[in-house]
Parts: C-alpha cells; structure tokens; sequence
C-alpha cells in the first residue's frame, strides 16, 4: 500500500495535521509519528497528511467509523493544553492550499460527494508558530495526546 492510500478497513483513520517548519504547528505530525511506534489495533490507520489537505480530503472520501485529526488548535488556553472538538461541516469549501482547517477539509468531503464520519480534532494549544521544533509545552503534550487518542480508540471499540 503506498504512503497516501488508506487502508479501505480502517474503522478508524488517525490524521496527522502540520507544518514541520512553524514550531508547535508540527503537533498533529509529531504525535502520528509517536502513535506508529507502538502497536495498535488492526482496523487503526495513522497517517501523517501534514499540510497535504487535498489528500486528507481524498483520504476521507473513504469510509470510516471515525476519524481523529491531530493538530494544533490555537484557543486561547495556555500552551500544551489539550482540546477535543466535534468537528462539524458548515458552509461551502473554501480552496486554501496554504492552511488545513479540519471543517472546511469535510466540507470538501462533501463537495466531492462524500458522506464524513464522526470526526473529533485532538488539539493542542500553541506556544510559538515558527522554527523546526515544538516548544517545551506542546512536546510535553505529546505523550500525553497519545494516551488519549488511545481512550478514544478504545472506548470506539468497546
């Protein structure tokens, strides 16, 4: 199976979201990165779609029971915290090739005649959007996101 194709199986696809070149934007990357080092169930897929918004929308035109974007999730709250939204399509797609927005990507979905699953944003807050690595804060929130999205799996499968 090449890099971009998900598996058709997969309950659950697990996408990575960011820019390794704007610091805590990695986020979503960093934690697919972790999250594929260490088993997980079968009907799980991890992907790191990184700032390939197009290709997550394709990705998503298959179909899955649930799907976990991991992204930085700029909020307000102090850095590193952790967020999980219900993320909802609303409005018309809006082509942006320089930014991934988790609602506007199922938009597209949509538009493309797909039908999204339940889809949650496992965020993080950032602390600084610039440079090759995540701050103190967010890298410490790394482990932690991975334990979560774990739970999620966990409780999807009970």
């Amino acid at each position: 199976m090449s890099a971009n194709a998900v598996a058709p199986s997969a309950a659950i696809l697990i996408a990575g979201i960011g820019n390794l070149f704007l610091g805590d934007d990695a986020f979503g990357v960093r934690v697919v990165e972790r999250l594929t080092a260490s088993p997980l169930p079968a009907n799980v897929h991890v992907e790191d779609f990184g700032i390939r918004g197009l290709d997550l929308a394709y990705a998503l035109l298959e179909p899955h029971a649930l799907t976990l974007m991991v992204d930085a999730t700029p909020r307000g709250g102090p850095p590193g915290n952790l967020y999980v939204l219900e993320v909802e399509p609303d409005g018309p797609p809006v082509l942006d090739t320089h930014a991934i927005d988790p609602a506007n990507i199922l938009r597209l979905v949509a538009a493309l005649g797909g039908h999204p699953s339940r889809t949650l944003l496992i965020g993080c807050e950032p602390a600084v959007l610039e440079g090759d690595v995540l701050s103190p804060a967010v890298a410490e929130a790394v482990e932690p996101a991975c334990e979560l999205i774990r739970e999620l799996i966990d409780c999807h499968h009970a």
